[in-house]
């Protein structure tokens, strides 16, 4: 049975390449966007970096979700870093290329149980990241607090 959720949210233009984001969420503040200069005045963070910052949320409240959520562990604040490439594509337009994504949690990985079994599934729980993939590479690595890799993706 499939099953459907809406969103709806508004842009607004204020001037040139600026506009304004209500998401129409009580308590939710409005947003500012803007193209980086030389096309716009850089107000406020563009598209591609939206999607950065909505795929390195997602994959963090994911793997928050199932470490403290399922299994009561505190991997202690998580820290996300997104490196994000643009390029052109075979009509020399600018497109994401790929988007690589780091979260380091602020824990050792042998302290944290069920950690194998949250890292075996979050990004599959992950909206963004797995509706983005279909079209954009997305790479993740999971780092612990001695910056020990413990997992890694795409």
């Amino acid at each position: 049975m499939s099953e459907s959720v809406a969103f709806d949210l508004e842009l607004e233009q204020l001037s040139d390449y600026e506009f304004k984001v209500k998401f129409g969420a009580p308590g939710v503040a409005d947003l500012l966007l803007d193209e980086p200069a030389p096309l716009g005045g850089g107000k406020g963070p563009n598209a591609a970096r939206l999607i950065g910052a909505a795929v390195a949320n997602c994959l963090s409240a994911s793997l928050l979700f199932c470490m403290a959520g399922k299994f009561k562990q505190r991997p202690g604040p998580l820290r996300t870093a997104v490196h994000g490439e643009l390029t052109r594509n075979e009509k020399g337009r600018m497109r994401i290329g790929r988007i690589d994504v780091t979260i380091r949690m602020a824990e050792d990985a042998s302290t944290l149980q069920h950690l194998d079994r949250c890292l075996q599934q979050f990004e599959d729980f992950c909206i963004v990241t797995e509706s983005v993939r279909r079209g954009i590479p997305v790479a993740v690595r999971v780092l612990d607090a001695h910056e020990t890799e413990v997992f890694t993706a795409g």
